[in-house]
């Protein structure tokens, strides 16, 4: 039951689903590593960013990601700054923060392969 990538998102339109307090926010997001709570405006939201060798890379990182988001019929803002910077901001806009659905959806992109996307780390 810990485990969130096991779970399925449920549907936004839900009756019953509400956004969660940053408490209960800050409680689940040991949960999903490298990932952080961001508030912006009132809103929370999950946010990570990945350095990755390539325009083309960014967009292959994309696509993995948007199958699993139209698996889980919930989908993440991505971005691609520059050429290389990648960004995704996981939040429900339906109900104008986070809900259990953004921190499976985190748990299960934390599950891709993504190495052969990323820029190694440069040592000093």
């Amino acid at each position: 039951m810990d485990d969130l990538s096991a779970k399925k998102c449920v549907p936004c339109n839900t009756k019953d689903l509400r956004a969660m307090t940053e408490e209960t926010a800050s409680k689940l997001i040991p949960k999903v590593d490298g990932w952080n709570l961001a508030n912006e405006g009132g809103t929370l939201k999950l946010k990570r960013s990945w350095k990755v060798k390539s325009f083309t890379k960014g967009l292959e990182m994309f696509q993995l990601i948007s199958d699993i988001a139209e698996a889980e019929g919930h989908h993440p803002d991505l971005h691609l700054v520059g050429w290389n910077n990648v960004t995704v901001e996981i939040w429900t806009h339906a109900v104008g923060g986070l809900t259990e659905n953004d921190f499976i959806l985190a748990a299960k992109i934390n599950t891709l392969d993504l190495h052969h996307l990323l820029r190694k780390k440069v040592s000093a």
